[in-house]
């Protein structure tokens, strides 16, 4: 019964909210389309503002990955993390996944290809893919774009996070998958 309404919730959430939402800002008078096309605008704007930041974190993240730094951070993780049970696959997932979504979600793929989708360490992966995010990228792009300069615990509090999601998600994948 439960997966039945889970279903039906998943296939109708997004049709009724693109529905109620226009629907809503009829009824309030609000000019549907005209808002849109200056949202719509506003956005472009945003994306032209914040492009030399994004062009600086992907440069970043290509140096990092091409000089062999990425490398080194897994190799000194990797012993210590081996010690609380982290599968030695997931280490560089662990580094790379604050820095660059594109090239978590490529190691991600590799492991999947490699390991099996239905493998523990294939549903860790994907699990914390998609428990962490890409602190160092968002705290660039859009901090950035607002022109905040100084972050203050921004980073902190953001890898804080990365780091629970991540070990979070293999708590939660051992005591749902591993038998």
């Amino acid at each position: 019964m439960f997966a039945a309404v889970c279903d039906l919730l998943s296939v109708w959430s997004i049709p009724v909210v693109l529905l109620f939402i226009p629907l809503a800002g009829y009824l309030r008078r609000v000019r549907v389309y005209e808002a849109f096309v200056e949202g719509a605008a506003e956005g472009f704007q945003t994306a032209v503002r914040i492009m030399p930041f994004l062009v600086a974190m992907l440069v970043a993240v290509a140096v990092f990955r091409a000089s062999g730094a990425l490398e080194d951070c897994v190799a000194m993780l990797q012993p210590l993390l081996s010690l609380v049970g982290v599968p030695p696959e997931l280490v560089p997932l662990a580094v790379l996944r604050p820095l660059s979504g594109t090239g978590a979600l490529g190691l991600t793929t590799e492991l999947l290809a490699s390991e099996g989708p239905d493998s523990l360490v294939g549903r860790m992966a994907s699990t914390i893919l998609g428990s962490t995010d890409t602190t160092f990228y968002i705290l660039t792009v859009y901090f950035g774009a607002v022109g905040i300069r100084n972050p203050r615990y921004a980073v902190i509090v953001g890898l804080a996070g990365d780091i629970t999601g991540f070990f979070v998600s293999i708590w939660i994948c051992r005591m749902l998958f591993a038998s």
